[in-house]
């Protein structure tokens, strides 16, 4: 039987995320959206389900505040951007508490902590895939005091700028404090280079490499001479 899961959750970015990691494990049977704790409710009660995936900040009803309305919850994942809430979540005994953006490798791991009876019939279809091996989708970047969730495929260079970075998508762009030395380690170096001490870009984006710069969505950048092997080494 499959295991039949719902979302709660106020972002409709973060309902296609966890559908298409659910979609890698043939057991799990999505059944419910709901956008809103309330709504959630409304649903529960005339339907069961074996596993929710909850957010917590969420508008009216917050996700531990809903958690508390129900009789016997099911067991429950939570998926939020804000940590400060991790040990709240254990004291109502969450599988537990994975924090945004994250992996399908972490989400495999929360997967398997789902009690019995459920968990083997989940183990049995999660692929045995090694974690470096799983494809980063999407980050999230603070910028105008808010998480952002920023979709790898959608950026075209970061650029170092004082004591910020600046984020260059094909439509718009957006300023974070996050230094240009922290991208480099979370981003995925398959799909980003850093070919300057200002610039990171992404490979798929570039266009043309000259002598000293590079060209990609109509930019010219520098590159920088200690990042000119690691650019030939790429090309190569």
């Amino acid at each position: 039987m499959p295991i039949r899961y719902m979302i709660v959750d106020d972002e409709p970015i973060a309902h296609r995320i966890i559908e298409d990691y659910c979609a890698e494990i043939s057991n799990l049977a999505l059944v419910n959206n709901s956008y809103n704790a309330l709504a959630a409710l409304e649903y529960l009660n005339s339907h069961t389900v074996d596993l929710i995936f909850l957010d917590i900040n969420m508008p009216k009803l917050k996700g531990f505040e809903f958690l508390r309305t129900l009789k016997q919850a099911p067991p429950v994942i939570v998926t939020s951007a804000h940590q400060e809430y991790a040990i709240t979540g254990y004291e109502f005994d969450v599988c537990d508490y994975l924090l945004k953006p994250f992996s399908l490798a972490r989400f495999m791991m929360a997967i398997n902590k789902v009690p019995t009876p459920f968990a083997s019939a989940i183990k049995q279809s999660v692929p045995s895939a090694k974690p470096e091996n799983i494809e980063l989708l999407s980050i999230f970047v603070k910028g105008d005091k808010k998480q952002h969730q920023v979709f790898l495929a959608d950026i075209v260079y970061i650029e170092a700028c004082g004591n910020y970075s600046i984020l260059h998508f094909k439509e718009g762009k957006l300023i974070t404090q996050q230094t240009l030395s922290g991208f480099e380690k979370q981003l995925p170096s398959d799909q980003f280079i850093r070919i300057h001490k200002s610039f990171i870009v992404a490979k798929a984006k570039v266009q043309a490499i000259e002598a000293a710069n590079l060209l990609l969505a109509n930019k010219t950048i520098p590159i920088g001479q200690s990042y000119k092997k690691m650019l030939s080494d790429w090309i190569k």
